[in-house]
């Protein structure tokens, strides 16, 4: 069990050494990105709650 935990750990290792790694200005950018969409896709979803809870009050109220 240990063995396989170290050469696990060993390869991880040698993995994250080649790894490319963003550049901090890409990084950042892909960050806004992933944020914005992120609040574009909060708001699409908040109005479309809104407007199915009025029509479901609505039809609750016809009967």
């Amino acid at each position: 069990m240990a063995g396989s935990l170290t050469n696990y750990l060993k390869e991880t290792s040698q993995e994250m050494k080649r790894v490319s790694w963003p550049a901090r200005g890409q990084l950042w950018e892909t960050t806004v990105v992933v944020v914005v969409t992120v609040a574009i896709i909060t708001a699409c979803i908040f109005v479309v709650d809104k407007i199915l809870d009025m029509a479901v009050k609505a039809i609750i109220n016809l009967g």
